[in-house]
Parts: C-alpha cells; structure tokens; sequence
C-alpha cells in the first residue's frame, strides 16, 4: 500500500522539475547542435547538482545592504548562503529553484539548524557530514520537521538505489561532498590526479599566498597541461556537471578572445581559486581540492557552520520560505513593491534577451525604493544594457565601480563578473 502511494508523488515531482529546467534552459531559435546541447544540459540538470552554493555569502552581504526590514528572493541552489543571511535578521527570504533537489537540500539545512538539539550536532551534520550519528539524529530530530515530499526524498528511491547506494540521508553517514553531480566530478578529478602522481590538497596546507602558487605550479598546471585530462575536460558532461549551460558557454567564447578553449577557462578560475586568497579562510578552495572543509581550525568553512553565527541563524529560520518554482514566475504572483533584495546567481546566463527583460519588469513591478539587486554572470560583462529597452533601463542604476571591488573579493572565483543594481530611493 505504502509503495503504491509513494511513487505517483515520485513521479509528479520529477516530470515538474523536468518541465521546469526544460523551461529554463531550451531556445526554440537556436541553431541544431547548440539545441542538442540544450537537451543534454537540461537532462543532466533534471537531479542533483550541487552540493554546496558557489556563490560567495560575504561579498552577497556587502552588496545587499540587509536591514532588519528586508525582503529577500533568492535562488537557493545548495542553500548555504540562504541560511547564511539569517545572520542579517532579515524580515522575509523567499528561497526559489527550478531544482528541486537543491529546494529540498535547503529545506534540510533549515530543519536541522531548529531541530538540532545543540550546535555540535548541526556542525557534524553538515561541516563534517560523514558520521553514523547524522542518519540517528535525522530520523531522531529532523524528519519530523520536514514535509512529506521532501522526506520521500532524503529517505525513499527506487529499490535499486536503496539496494546499492542507500536513502539519500545516508550520503551525511559517508561525506556528502561526494556526492550529487559536482561531488561526483570533483571525486573523478581527484581520482584522476591521483594516478598522476599529483595531489593538489598539499596546496591546503601552505602558510602564504607565494607558496600556494608554487603548489599550483607544481600539482594543478601539470595536471591541466596532460593531454587525456585536456581531451576529457573538454567534453559536455564536465561542462554540464560544472552547471555551465550551453549559452553561458557561448558568453564566455566571445568574453574572451585569441585561442581560447575551455581548458584555458579552467587554468584561469582554477588559479584565482586557489591562489588569489589566503587558503585558511578560503572554504572554496577546500571544497574544490578536498570534498570537504577545515574541520579543526574551522576558518575555512562557511559562516552558516560557524558557532557565533548558531543562535541567530535557529532563531530566524522561519522567516525562509522555500518554493520549486522559476524566479520570473514566482515574482509574477507577487504584491507590487513586496520585496526589496534581490539574489539571481547566474540565472540569466541560462536566458535569452526576451527572457531577461521579463525578469527585470517584475523586478521593477515587485521592487520597493532603494531595492538592490545582485548577480554573477560567466562572462565579464553585465547583460542589462543590451537585453533591457532604454525606458526599463533608467529605472536602475548599475553600481559599476562597487561590482568591479567586490568582485575581486569573491573568493569563490569561479565567475568573471559580480554586478549590483539598485532602484533609486
């Protein structure tokens, strides 16, 4: 009984999130291959991705302004940096995906931080996720906190998967950074490294920035300049399993000129990764060459993981709603000069001009006086000036020189530009 109830509701959910990243991600004018490209990218994207946000939280902070009255949408993606601007105490953050697997990811952050019975536990679950003890305090404390659906998810699967790999709330018993698409990429590249002789984490471990470019030298660039490495980071699945749709790509092709390849995209964000920031305080970078976060000095974590952040973040969980639903479509069922913050990752690197200029109309529509307005782009340039008409355009001002300081303090960098907006008071 219990078997047949479960799996329409399996069923339902997945062929919504197919329908929504298809939305998100076709272009019904481009020519066939980039299209065909799209379907891959849309397939490959229908699960789960990412494990962690790549977006870096503090460099969000500065440029939102957050205020006690604020109203925040945001794409959730892994959640983090949702949890992290509960910090803020902000009035309402509204969290949006297309992915249903990251809302659901987001969902068990926010549960766990109220239902934990003390910061320790919250920390294990997540800063160090790969103890017994998460799957016993789970279904101890947190399952009964969650909604039915995103239960079925941490806890249910086909037969095979819980044969052979187990619920997905199992992946906290065995380092959960290994897993969802990134996991697994960044598992196959250390793999990978290892049978050549390279070990990129003794980067980890350096005690300047001198010396961690000399680590570079020796284990990242030798490892990128190998022929078979090049031939395999070039094809689709990397690019997809990176979250790098067919139409950021093209963006990045014409950013950057010469004899470009994507290759030289790695090296290029791969260094300013590691070797820009110091590695102490860099949780990126450990995540990038670990699968994991400095667990002993705990520095090198995200401040949604750090003690003096704990109460704060638990006492304004509630405020977070989650929905699995596009951003341009949620905003359209919104009050007129309901929300003032807004956090759009990279979305419109995945949207055609048309698309864009939806966006920022309900931007403007949904905004109040003094809204601010973030997001990254693949490229180095903004998209505003070129997708919006001239009459939405005045209605923002781009604050161009603050972008370009901030984004050199992005230590995620894996982007090639951070842009702010605001609405004038």
């Amino acid at each position: 009984m219990r078997f047949s109830y479960v799996i329409p509701i399996i069923k339902d959910m997945i062929d919504h999130n197919a329908d929504l990243v298809r939305e998100a991600v076709h272009s019904s004018s481009l020519k066939s291959r980039t299209t065909l490209m799209e379907r891959l990218f849309s397939v490959w994207f229908d699960g789960f991705v990412y494990n962690q946000i790549w977006e870096d939280p503090r460099v969000d902070l500065e440029a939102l302004k957050l205020q006690r009255n604020s109203r925040v949408l945001t794409i959730a993606s892994g959640g983090c940096n949702t949890v992290t601007y509960l910090q803020k105490q902000p009035a309402a953050i509204f969290a949006v995906d297309i992915n249903r697997c990251h809302i659901y990811l987001t969902r068990l952050k926010l549960a766990a931080v109220t239902s934990l019975p003390n910061y320790g536990d919250f920390f294990k679950f997540f800063g160090c996720a790969d103890s017994s003890v998460n799957t016993t305090n789970y279904y101890q404390y947190i399952r009964q906190n969650l909604d039915e659906t995103t239960r079925i998810f941490w806890e249910g699967g086909s037969w095979l998967r819980k044969q052979v790999i187990g619920p997905r709330i199992e992946y906290f018993t065995n380092n959960f950074y290994n897993y969802a698409k990134l996991g697994y990429l960044l598992r196959f590249c250390h793999k990978l490294a290892k049978v050549l002789r390279r070990d990129p984490a003794r980067l980890l471990y350096a005690k300047s920035l001198e010396e961690q470019e000399r680590l570079f030298d020796e284990t990242i660039a030798p490892f990128l300049d190998n022929k078979v490495i090049q031939l395999i980071g070039k094809q689709p699945l990397i690019l997809f399993s990176l979250g790098i749709p067919p139409r950021q790509l093209a963006a990045l092709r014409k950013d950057m000129s010469g004899d470009w390849d994507v290759i030289c995209l790695y090296r290029e964000r791969l260094k300013r990764l590691t070797c820009k920031f110091p590695v102490e305080d860099n949780y990126f970078t450990w995540q990038a060459l670990s699968r994991g976060y400095d667990r002993s000095g705990r520095r090198a974590i995200p401040d949604y993981l750090k003690e003096e952040h704990y109460a704060l973040i638990k006492s304004n969980a509630h405020v977070v709603t989650t929905v699995v639903t596009p951003i341009t479509a949620f905003l359209k069922q919104q009050p007129k000069h309901s929300l003032d913050r807004f956090v759009l990752l990279d979305a419109q690197d995945w949207m055609e001009r048309e698309q864009i200029e939806e966006l920022w109309r309900e931007i403007a529509r949904v905004g109040k006086p003094g809204t601010r307005i973030i997001f990254r782009t693949g490229a180095s340039q903004s998209p505003i000036d070129s997708a919006l008409p001239e009459q939405l355009r005045k209605q923002f001002v781009y604050e161009e020189e603050c972008s370009k300081q901030l984004f050199k303090k992005d230590r995620s960098a894996i982007y090639g530009g951070f842009h702010i907006y605001h609405i004038p008071p």
